[in-house]
């Protein structure tokens, strides 16, 4: 259930590691120095390694958790992605409110690539989940990815395909919160790399969003925390740390 057997740390270090990296945005040197400070001598390439092997765990873990759509009105867009000193493409897309609904790193822009995208965006949605609006810019990719899916049955045929403009403000503005956290990155090396990371980064933008908000017991950092500690079979279960919150309040209460 933890994944971490092997691992010459503990599990709550290696997982402390990779939560500050996909969280603040700072270089493994930096996160290297910063462990070193708190008694945790670890290379910054071993850091690496946990990132590359955890993050996207950490993402596959707490998906039915962070992925919950609160809004049915979609923003679709894709943004670039160096890697190897080729452009890439990152589709992503957001609810009206900006909540992270799903991502795709692509090497290419076209129809394929959006259509896989889409798919995998609206693959395990219920029906009340799947969008009414899907707002994209105005390339033809778009149109002719989601006629298709349409057509398959794997969108609904009343979702309407908007490309107003100004309605994908959220969607941009949320691109450049997730470039502050790539910029220490200098470039990736591979594609396989470059998403592994990708996904560590967007499921700790969410997280930071509040989208598992009711999963996190003390609503704070620390909630957040083991939250992701838990999903790896690490500490106490919710239950038994719900009850002992409810303890707590109750001792002061009474005091």
């Amino acid at each position: 259930m933890s994944g971490f057997k092997g691992r010459h740390f503990e599990g709550e270090i290696v997982l402390w590691a990779v939560r500050w990296y996909c969280r603040y945005g700072i270089s493994y040197r930096d996160l290297e120095q910063m462990m070193g400070e708190r008694g945790v001598n670890v290379d910054h390439s071993t850091i690496y390694r946990w990132v590359q092997r955890y993050a996207p765990e950490i993402e596959k873990r707490l998906r039915w958790q962070w992925r919950r759509p609160a809004s049915t009105s979609w923003r679709v867009d894709e943004t670039y992605i160096k890697v190897r000193g080729a452009w890439t493409y990152l589709y992503r897309a957001v609810d009206k409110d900006g909540n992270t609904i799903d991502f795709y790193l692509s090497p290419t822009r076209n129809t394929k690539a959006a259509k896989r995208f889409l798919g995998k965006a609206l693959g395990g949605l219920k029906d009340w989940e799947k969008p009414e609006i899907i707002n994209t810019d105005k390339a033809p990719t778009y149109t002719a990815a989601i006629a298709e899916l349409k057509a398959e049955g794997k969108c609904p045929k009343d979702t309407q395909h908007r490309q107003v403009k100004y309605l994908n403000n959220v969607v941009e503005a949320d691109h450049g919160k997730l470039k502050q956290l790539i910029r220490p990155v200098r470039g990736f090396k591979t594609l396989k790399t470059a998403y592994a990371t990708i996904k560590g980064f967007e499921v700790m933008r969410a997280l930071r969003k509040g989208q598992a908000a009711a999963f996190n017991l003390t609503r704070d950092i620390c909630g957040e925390a083991r939250l992701v500690e838990r999903a790896f079979g690490l500490g106490a279960c919710a239950l038994t740390e719900a009850i002992q919150l409810i303890g707590k309040r109750m001792e002061l209460e009474a005091a």
